[in-house]
């Protein structure tokens, strides 16, 4: 599979995530828990088979900005999969993907990055399209339309910290960066999870162990290998592009698979969101950098 392949692969998968958390019947932090756990045994299994070792002496340097950033993902999880269960995942993962207008601007205001007329018309357009998916309800969205709406974008502020933290780790990337990430976000979300009312993994039929493992060892395991192993290989425009593959999947999987409605002006709402999103990243250059593919395209990893 070439490197397009892998990345549109990456994206069908993450974009199905959604649907396999419903079929998990446990509190979001735990599902978000037991993927990390999941996920990062299968990927240091890989990395040991490969007998490739970690860069110790450049994740050292590093720790601060990937333990903050791991545990930003971590609680960046728990909104998500909880704002799949009050909403539609359609609905969720639209509010999610605001996420990126959202680094446009507090790269403007935190790091002094120009704020070009073509990315703020962007931004004003993203986020009137944002008010659309929040002031209209789908029907038969879930039991609460404004509160999954709320959670997607807590969850959407927290991916976005992600992405700014990532923009300054330079001497850890991919695989191994992630690893790293998902060690922290447990040791963010153990705790939490024994403080708020423990384990509850006795409490899962077939159907919950095999959603569960698909979300760890597929939607996180195995896509973040191909997503990781794609972005080496692709301009990162072309990655940002090949990774909005991901919220029209969701989108198609919310309506065609959980058969949730969707209101038209919340798919315009959605649309204006995903299209002036993948705006603001063009212009960017389009060279074969880790780090610009990094910043949208690992976003959808991390949504999903």
């Amino acid at each position: 599979m070439g490197a397009r392949g892998r990345m549109l692969a990456a994206m069908a998968v993450f974009g199905s995530i959604g649907a396999f958390v419903r079929a998990i019947p446990l509190p979001s932090a735990e599902i978000a828990l037991w993927r990390a756990v999941i996920a990062t045994v299968a990927i240091g299994a890989v990395l040991l088979v490969r007998r490739r070792p970690l860069p110790l002496a450049q994740i050292k340097g590093e720790l601060p900005r990937l333990l903050l950033s791991g545990a930003a993902m971590g609680s960046n999880w728990i909104l998500l999969f909880a704002a799949y269960r009050y909403t539609s995942v359609s609905v969720a993962t639209l509010s999610y993907y605001f996420a990126p207008s959202l680094v446009v601007l507090a790269s403007a205001l935190l790091f002094r990055e120009r704020l070009t007329a073509r990315k703020g018309v962007c931004f004003l357009l993203a986020t009137g399209g944002m008010a659309l998916v929040i002031g209209t309800q789908g029907r038969g969205a879930g039991a609460n339309d404004r509160l999954g709406i709320a959670l997607g974008l807590g969850a959407a502020v927290l991916y976005a910290a992600v992405i700014l933290l990532n923009k300054g780790i330079r001497s850890v990337s991919g695989v191994d960066r992630t690893l790293v990430q998902f060690a922290a976000a447990i040791l963010v979300l153990t705790p939490y999870q024994l403080l708020s009312g423990g384990f509850h993994l006795g409490a899962l039929d077939p159907t919950g162990w095999a959603a569960l493992l698909a979300v760890g060892l597929v939607h996180t395991g195995a896509a973040y290998c191909l997503y990781f192993s794609a972005l080496k290989e692709l301009p990162g425009q072309t990655a940002a592009l090949l990774s909005y593959l991901d919220p029209l999947v969701a989108v198609g999987v919310s309506a065609l698979w959980l058969g949730e409605a969707i209101g038209p002006w919340q798919l315009v709402g959605g649309a204006a969101v995903l299209v002036c999103s993948f705006l603001s990243e063009l212009g960017g250059g389009g060279g074969k950098a880790e780090g610009e593919g990094e910043g949208k395209g690992e976003g959808g990893a991390e949504a999903h």
